[in-house]
């Protein structure tokens, strides 16, 4: 990324390596309120929190975790103000050519999942540049939502099913789960051990919808541009105290 990474491949002490979460997903919220409490228009938030992205890859790479999963635009977004809505395409372009040789550097492979074909042409291209650049990498998953909506993924993943069994190629009878998966954004990936919402709020807001079905949720009041490398631990640390049942006893 643009500055020397910092390091902090040493865990802290407190978190165990065998018991932290394969699969981290996180919803960044609060950049607006963030600015706000700083009498800042609510828009100066987003290039804060692209600081706070930039940290929590780092650290996520650094400590061992395999995919990162980040919630950067929902398809609900688009009724922002305008203004707010082109700062946030141009942050993302900006963040994916600036931070390319790091993640290069660091064998970290990206993926972009959501529609992205609405996207601006030259956010597209970037996307693609940065996707096919890292294609080979072989270390931590690292994907970006973008123009992404959980019901609207099962939706499509309902249609090519679909599509399929109207063509033949699929048998009613051969649909279950795996052949469900297969067809969403995130087939190349476990589903998330631990879900991350930053700000407060008590809600998912159309996020990986079938993929959290068993994560772990943890829910901190810290707002995304000040959440840091203290506060993953923190959220690990949560994560590791937890006892994973997955409906058993």
């Amino acid at each position: 990324m643009t500055t020397k990474p910092t390091v902090l491949k040493e865990l802290p002490a407190d978190l165990k390596r065998d018991r932290l979460p394969r699969h981290v997903a996180v919803i960044m919220d609060g950049n607006g309120r963030w600015a706000k409490r700083r009498g800042l228009p609510r828009i100066m938030g987003h290039p804060r929190g692209v600081d706070s992205l930039r940290e929590a890859v780092r650290c996520c790479d650094d400590w061992g975790i395999q995919a990162l999963t980040v919630y950067a635009f929902s398809t609900e977004n688009w009724n922002r103000p305008q203004q707010e809505v082109m700062l946030i395409m141009t942050l993302i372009e900006q963040f994916l050519r600036r931070e390319l040789p790091e993640m290069m550097e660091r064998d970290i492979r990206l993926k972009l999942m959501g529609n992205l074909s609405a996207l601006p042409a030259s956010l597209q291209a970037a996307m693609e540049q940065s996707m096919n650049a890292t294609s080979n990498n072989r270390g931590m998953q690292f994907t970006v939502a973008t123009n992404y909506g959980g019901r609207q993924e099962i939706l499509q993943a309902c249609r090519t099913i679909a599509h399929q069994v109207q063509q033949g190629a699929l048998s009613p009878d051969e649909i279950d789960e795996s052949v469900f998966e297969r067809h969403l954004y995130t087939a190349s990936i476990c589903d998330p051990d631990l879900l991350i919402r930053t700000s407060g709020e008590m809600r998912i807001s159309n996020f990986l919808l079938w993929q959290v079905a068993y994560s772990e949720i943890y829910i901190t009041e810290t707002l995304w541009p000040d959440f840091n490398r203290d506060e993953l631990r923190r959220a690990l640390l949560a994560y590791q105290q937890r006892e994973r049942r997955f409906g058993k006893v």
